[in-house]
């Protein structure tokens, strides 16, 4: 007897009513997806993530409370086996960078044909990633020598440990894993440049960030 594979399992995440129930409408017209859930904020995904257990998130960027790039930087460190899919009207290529820099595995115009959702979750569960065409074509091309920006995530550790704590305080303060502070403070110093701890207290107190104006990270 043959048995029936999986279904995956989608959560949508978008504060506009009319625009989770299209996608859960599309979404319900193939055999082999479940939508689990919409919410309407980061918030309650991050909430929800961890009981739902979603293999996709379909997650807009402007939301009340929380938005879609810290919910999606969140999510991925409790749950990193979580695809995440930015589903969004803003096709800028700053909006689209900063999305993939804080972990999306991929990026969708909310104009982009039905079909297209479909193909970027198979593309995403395979290891690859899925930027549409027309999030492809605003992707300017990397500048040479501009550096990488911290997430909002890194920011608050960069501020903790240029301030002395350890990587198990830093742990202990955010309730998270030694281990993922660890895999931050790499990020960091490689967005960065730097190598050191040093290198990185000298740079938080020259960018403000241990006076809390850390905006230009």
């Amino acid at each position: 007897m043959t048995q029936t594979p999986p279904l995956t399992r989608v959560m949508i995440v978008d504060d506009h009513p009319m625009v989770a129930q299209g996608v859960q409408s599309i979404l319900e017209t193939y055999d082999d997806l479940e939508v689990v859930a919409t919410l309407s904020s980061g918030q309650e995904a991050i909430a929800q993530v961890g009981t739902l257990q979603p293999d996709v998130v379909l997650m807009d960027l402007n939301m009340p409370n929380m938005g879609g790039l810290s919910a999606t930087e969140i999510i991925l460190e409790q749950h990193p086996d979580t695809h995440i899919l930015i589903l969004s009207m803003h096709d800028t290529p700053e909006y689209i960078s900063t999305a993939l820099s804080y972990g999306a595995h991929g990026y969708l115009l909310k104009d982009v044909p039905t079909e297209e959702i479909k193909t970027a979750i198979d593309v995403v569960l395979s290891g690859g990633r899925y930027l549409c065409t027309g999030a492809k074509g605003s992707l300017e091309p990397a500048v040479a020598g501009r550096r990488e920006i911290l997430t909002e995530r890194e920011q608050t550790i960069l501020l903790q440990l240029a301030s002395g704590k350890s990587n198990k305080d830093v742990a202990a303060v955010l309730d998270i894993s030694v281990r993922t502070v660890e895999t931050h403070r790499k990020n960091i110093k490689r967005k960065l440049g730097i190598s050191s701890t040093a290198g990185l207290t000298r740079y938080a107190l020259e960018h403000g960030v241990l006076q809390g104006t850390g905006a230009n990270l």
